[in-house]
């Protein structure tokens, strides 16, 4: 294996980046078309043919031509012969390199996802610039769903946890802390600008295996792994959101190695003034954070910007390897430019930096490299190798192939939506919408008995009201009147016949005294008998 990967030839001797300290970052700067983004090409193909896999963030397609060899019939070929031969690199020629493609949108490569899980609260509230409150309620939201077995595996799932919460709110806050409604009211908002850029495409399954980027192929060769990142970038948040985990996971799957001899995994960061440009403060201090300390995974991060000032001083402070194209000074920030880049490099008595950066040729760099004993080079003119592969993107066909015949198949073409908390939520709602239905309706069914009791009960009583009303009017009408006072005249006139006859027989009819006693018990009789016959 070879100790280094020539980069040019500078100083009348070869340039070369030491692969024990290749882990320790870099920056390739320059004006546009100053032939920049074909010394990235050339640096990753000497990083795969050593071995060491690479992942790419391809913003203007240009690097897909790693997948395919050069042609002799390309019109770059004239001048990239010509430039092998004029630094001595005599066993140039042209081959192409083991690609794998993504795109987050699952449109020119394997998309690529993740859990909302895997993400975490912590992550994901940075992210959206919660304030801490809601970084609180976010965190209890995790937590709850953890503890009652929930999976938080897309948008979906987080967003239907936080509104289980927001149901609850008032025994999370006994439990946990305040969960207010306007707090989370805020996370869904925040969930909502995530969504409209495109988050539904990287929250799901299958997750991507991290190995997966750090592979071989059959020949011993580093896969590179290409990012379509020209929709991205019009997508900030997105990805961002991709940056911050991918560089998380590596930093916490990846043991530490200290220095190894060649990296495990390099980054390059293309057009890295779109990073930069409007990030959050989150992505900013976790780059910085990366580039610090995944020196010791393994993991070198090449930035890839059109002017050095674009990347934050706190994160180029950290980049030992250093090729500088051509700068325009025709501006003031041009020119402050120039001064500052003039001002990073390791002087170099024979080389006039300030003058150098605005003079520097198409494929001409200025080149200071991280030495066997860590430090930097002094700075030297030099003139770029060619690269092997395609200068150009492969087309739409090209790419397909690729796509369809790489290591990783179909693996994540094909999203899956197991059941997870938006699920098992909406059912535990609907149980409960159910029962609650059932309740309602036991209830309506016992008050409606209730009524209808009340109103048989109602309508017995008038029922018997009127009964007694009529019989009342009955016996008070002139007929029954009449009735009444004939039965009596009757019952009297039969008393007193029945007396007499009753007298005459006791006591006789011929006696005076028999007369009056007949008479005196006669009427004592006939009053009992009318009485009884009333």
């Amino acid at each position: 294996m070879s100790d280094g990967i020539f980069i040019g030839l500078g100083g009348g001797k070869p340039q070369t980046l030491d692969l024990r300290r290749a882990n320790r970052h870099g920056l390739i700067a320059g004006a546009t078309g100053t032939g920049k983004t074909v010394t990235v090409q050339g640096i990753i193909e000497s990083f795969s043919r050593v071995g060491v896999p690479s992942f790419v963030a391809d913003v203007k397609g240009d690097l897909s031509g790693l997948a395919m060899a050069g042609s002799p019939q390309a019109k770059t070929h004239a001048a990239f012969a010509a430039r092998a031969a004029e630094i001595g690199e005599s066993d140039w020629a042209y081959a192409d390199t083991p690609v794998q493609f993504w795109d987050l949108y699952g449109e020119q490569g394997h998309p690529i996802r993740t859990t909302v899980s895997e993400m975490g609260p912590l992550l994901l509230s940075r992210l959206m610039d919660l304030n801490t409150v809601q970084e609180g309620v976010m965190t209890i939201a995790f937590h709850v769903a953890d503890t009652e077995g929930l999976l938080l595996l897309d948008l979906d799932d987080l967003q239907a946890m936080l509104a289980h919460c927001a149901t609850r709110a008032d025994e999370l806050t006994t439990s946990y802390g305040n969960v207010s409604k306007q707090s989370i009211g805020a996370i869904q908002r925040a969930l909502l600008q995530l969504r409209t850029q495109g988050g539904d495409h990287f929250f799901g399954e299958p997750a991507l295996d991290i190995a997966d980027l750090i592979a071989t192929d059959d020949k011993g060769r580093g896969i590179v792994n290409i990012l379509a990142a020209d929709k991205l970038m019009a997508a900030p948040k997105l990805y961002s959101t991709f940056l911050l985990w991918l560089m998380s996971e590596l930093f916490e799957h990846l043991p530490e190695v200290g220095d190894p001899d060649k990296p495990k995994l390099v980054f390059f960061f293309d057009e890295a003034h779109l990073l930069f440009d409007d990030a959050p403060k989150a992505l900013l201090d976790k780059i910085e954070q990366v580039v610090r300390l995944i020196r010791s995974k393994g993991v070198g991060i090449y930035f890839i910007t059109q002017n050095p000032i674009d990347v934050p001083d706190t994160i180029a402070g950290q980049l030992g390897n250093r090729v500088q194209h051509a700068l325009r000074a025709f501006t003031p920030r041009d020119q402050a430019a120039v001064r500052s880049a003039a001002e990073t490099f390791r002087a170099n008595p024979g080389v006039d930096v300030a003058t150098a950066i605005t003079e520097l040729k198409v494929g001409e760099a200025l080149v200071s490299l991280l030495q066997a004993d860590g430090a930097p080079s002094p700075v030297e003119r030099t003139l770029i190798k060619p690269p092997a592969s395609r200068v150009g993107p492969v087309t739409p066909q090209e790419r397909g192939v690729m796509i369809q015949t790489d290591a990783i198949g179909d693996r994540y073409d094909t999203a899956v939506d197991r059941e997870s908390a938006e699920e098992i939520l909406a059912a535990k709602t609907q149980e409960a919408a159910a029962a609650a239905a059932a309740t309602r309706a036991q209830d309506d069914a016992a008050k409606a008995a209730a009524v209808q009791a009340k109103a048989d009960a109602q309508a017995a009583k008038e029922a018997a009201r009127a009964q007694a009303a009529q019989a009342r009017e009955a016996a008070n009408s002139p007929w029954a009147k009449a009735m009444t006072s004939a039965t009596r005249a009757a019952s009297a006139s039969i008393g007193r016949q029945v007396a007499n006859e009753i007298g005459k027989q006791v006591f006789g009819s011929g006696s005076r005294r028999g007369s009056a006693g007949g008479g005196l018990m006669g009427t004592v009789l006939r009053s009992v008998l009318g009485n009884l016959m009333r």
